[in-house]
């Protein structure tokens, strides 16, 4: 009782502490990946001018995402104002259908898609675009604060009286920092393979703004779960606006998805090997849940959340078990 207990009691505390442990957990990510070029840097380079040209880095490689990201939505976005009429069409064909099986439609629309409901979405989408600067603001402390701390911590650690705890630390997040950077680059790399078949693809197939649908789909593909499913839902759509019959964005639909699966389930494990390995089932429940806890941020984070902790679990005996139970494959580990 004392266990659950005391797991509802982080769990609530982690809700309400959204703010400030939603942009820690995403500024530890970032230091995981950028303190290699820091202490490449710091080798050569005084500490602060090592600190600047690593965040000047990170911030460029951000930036070009978010640029891209940004870009790819407001062609589709203004392809859609512009296609008003075509989908106003597909629109008066759904409801048709939809109202000749019992589902009256205007009802629903009117109860629902008011004016009221878009002047509350309006706010909606302009709250969360505050909310994300001043999240980006924390995180950016968070991590120039950091990146100054990491070699003061490992010497403190290092002078730890409790030697076993130290080294659970120090071994466990070293390793966690690799995973990190392993995890970075492989669904980086999966996400561009993805990219570029559904540019490809869709380009074929004739349907507008195959670059856009590229870059949204490299983008989504960093949200495990949630981001493939929108990535080939989206572009489905426009396809149905497009073509004249519903088995062709029926195929589209069906193409996009054996892309994902096959990148997804197929290339992608035998790309990261084992350092990755976690149950689907434990991949599935974290997205889910850290996006219930914390919204889109939980979305990005909750995957690289898990590997910490499983990484960290398995550095001890009396923990190991945690990780042998929800990773992908058994953990070979000889007793010391």
């Amino acid at each position: 009782m004392v266990g659950i207990g005391t797991t509802i009691l982080t769990v609530a505390a982690l809700g309400i502490g959204k703010p400030v442990f939603a942009p820690l957990a995403f500024a530890l990510f970032i230091i995981a990946i950028v303190w290699p070029l820091q202490a490449a840097l710091q080798v050569r380079l005084p500490r602060l001018v090592a600190l600047l040209i690593s965040m000047i880095a990170a911030s460029i490689l951000i930036g070009a995402f978010a640029h891209l990201t940004t870009w790819a939505f407001s062609h589709v976005v203004s392809h859609a104002v512009a296609e008003a009429g075509q989908f106003q069409v597909l629109y008066a064909q759904i409801a048709e259908w939809l109202e000749g099986h019992g589902v009256d439609v205007s009802s629903l629309w009117s109860d629902h898609f008011n004016v009221g409901w878009l002047l509350a979405a309006v706010q909606r989408v302009t709250t969360t675009v505050n909310g994300m600067l001043s999240f980006s603001l924390v995180v950016l402390v968070y991590v120039i604060l950091g990146l100054l701390e990491v070699e003061p911590a490992i010497e403190r650690l290092e002078r730890m009286t409790n030697q076993t705890v130290a080294q659970v630390l120090l071994v466990g997040g070293a390793r966690v920092a690799m995973k990190y950077r392993r995890y970075l680059a492989v669904r980086t790399l999966m996400s561009a393979v993805t990219g570029l078949l559904v540019w490809g693809f869709i380009s074929l197939c004739g349907v507008p703004l195959a670059r856009e649908w590229g870059i949204i789909t490299f983008a989504f593909n960093y949200i495990p779960v949630i981001g493939p499913l929108l990535a080939t839902v989206l572009p489905t759509l426009f396809a149905v606006a497009q073509f004249d019959t519903w088995q062709s964005a029926v195929l589209v639909f069906g193409v996009l998805n054996l892309f994902q699966f096959l990148v997804g389930s197929y290339l992608e494990p035998r790309v990261a090997g084992n350092v990755l390995a976690i149950s689907p089932f434990f991949v599935l429940f974290a997205v889910f849940f850290w996006t219930w806890l914390w919204g889109l941020s939980g979305a990005f984070i909750g995957v690289p959340i898990v590997i910490a902790i499983l990484t960290l679990c398995e550095e001890h005996p009396s923990s190991r078990w945690v990780t042998e139970l929800f990773g992908a494959a058994p953990v070979a580990r000889t007793e010391q």
